[in-house]
């Protein structure tokens, strides 16, 4: 039955009597703080005084959950129901709070950090049970930095030695395109930008795929590239209509942020979206550019997997020529093949080799500028101290020796002073 009074935590009014070990105590219902102990006698020296203690006193444990681990604690089950997480994955997520807390460096850190450490454990939990969240989904929960809350898990996942696994593409790809606005009609959306669910995900998916196969993902963030291959679904699905709206208007039809590198990601898969056009024979005559190729993306990728391979052949004779010429140049070998394949991409249309180019990250094919230092600049007035072993060093003939020589001499008669070895 509920008592009276107020949580002072909470400040709810359900309070309830509980028996604990033969000890009544009043208890919240809603946040679980316990607002009244009561008493018991358990010690000899307790019981000839006739003076009554506490449980927490009696078991001799003195520890207790502070106010702040708490709310991090409610927070965390809050979390965990908000995402509709199974009840294993709210155990495991409190039981990785509770350790984190424990560290020095997190009991002590800011509040900033408190509250990202709660998104942290959810995600390590959902992380290992392969279940499909983001950052980017915990940190729009909680209204956190992106910056601090990646440098907060890496911090908790070496603190506390785990092996979390990476996330599975497909599942990120699914996940993070559910959340796009596009799938029902709305004042903001309008009937012509609508797109059934299943088409659009099957489709980004594909283009995900040829992603992947192309080095576009590897060592990137894959949600630029989720993007990308997501807007260039969206557009082929409906060509005619949809070609004159740009990847900024997209996001914001979607109802989600644009990622930064996205347009560079969107560039990257259309050039090699006509790298594979040029393979098929009744696309050759019609001389694509990146914004017509849209309209033949279902063409390109049911027979991918046989164009990457027509498109991008290793081992061809012109490219290994020019490969020897920059070489030659003084090259190395790995800067000359990749300065060959980056060369024969970056022809304009129609004047490209006979020969397809190769298949290279794209790190490799565009390399960054490396800027040398220049070097430092000294300045010598003649005035510095110098040493008699310096002396030695720039001493070449046997006469200069002899006159160095007898200049120590000298100089040890008039001052008395040996001169050093």
């Amino acid at each position: 039955m509920p008592g009276g009074g107020r949580c002072p935590d909470c400040g709810s009014t359900e309070l309830v009597e509980d028996s604990h070990y033969s000890q009544s105590q009043l208890v919240c219902s809603d946040c679980g703080c316990v607002v009244n102990e009561g008493v018991l006698t358990t010690t000899f020296s307790d019981e000839g005084n006739l003076r009554e203690v506490t449980y927490s006193r009696s078991t001799g444990e003195n520890e207790q959950v502070s106010r702040s681990q708490q709310r991090g604690l409610r927070r965390v089950r809050d979390l965990c129901r908000v995402l509709q997480l199974p009840s294993t994955f709210e155990d495991t997520a409190v039981a990785y709070y509770q350790q984190a807390y424990r560290h020095p460096g997190i009991r002590t850190a800011r509040l900033q950090k408190k509250e990202v450490l709660v998104g942290c454990c959810v995600l390590i939990t959902c992380r290992q049970h392969n279940w499909p969240l983001t950052m980017g989904t915990i940190c729009a929960l909680l209204y956190a930095d992106l910056d601090v809350f990646s440098g907060t898990y890496m911090q908790i996942v070496k603190l506390l030695g785990l092996d979390v696994p990476s996330l599975c593409l497909a599942d990120l790809v699914k996940t993070y395109c559910s959340s796009f606005k596009l799938f029902q009609a709305s004042p903001s959306v309008p009937a012509k930008y609508v797109e059934d669910k299943e088409k659009m995900l099957s489709r980004t998916l594909q283009l995900v795929e040829l992603a992947d196969e192309t080095w576009l993902v590897t060592g990137r963030h894959p949600l630029p590239v989720i993007t990308a291959a997501t807007f260039l679904a969206w557009q082929s699905l409906q060509p005619s209509e949809r070609l004159r709206c740009s990847l900024a208007r997209f996001c914001k039809l979607a109802n989600v942020d644009l990622p930064c590198p996205a347009s560079s990601r969107l560039q990257e898969l259309l050039a090699v979206l006509l790298r594979m056009a040029e393979q098929l024979a009744w696309l050759q005559v019609l001389r694509l550019d990146k914004r017509s190729v849209v309209k033949h993306i279902g063409d390109l990728l049911q027979h991918r997997h046989t164009l990457v391979r027509k498109a991008f052949r290793d081992g061809t004779a012109e490219l290994e020529g020019r490969e020897k010429e920059l070489q030659g140049q003084g090259l190395g070998p790995g800067q000359g093949k990749a300065e060959a394949a980056s060369s024969s991409l970056d022809l304009p249309e129609g004047k490209r080799p006979a020969s397809p180019a190769l298949l290279l990250p794209p790190c490799m094919l565009k390399p960054p500028k490396r800027i040398c230092p220049p070097p430092p600049i000294s300045t010598v007035t003649g005035d510095e101290d110098i040493s008699d072993s310096e002396i030695e060093q720039y001493l070449r003939t046997p006469q200069e020796m002899r006159d160095f020589q007898k200049a120590q001499a000298a100089r040890q008669a008039a001052t008395g002073v040996p001169n050093p070895p």
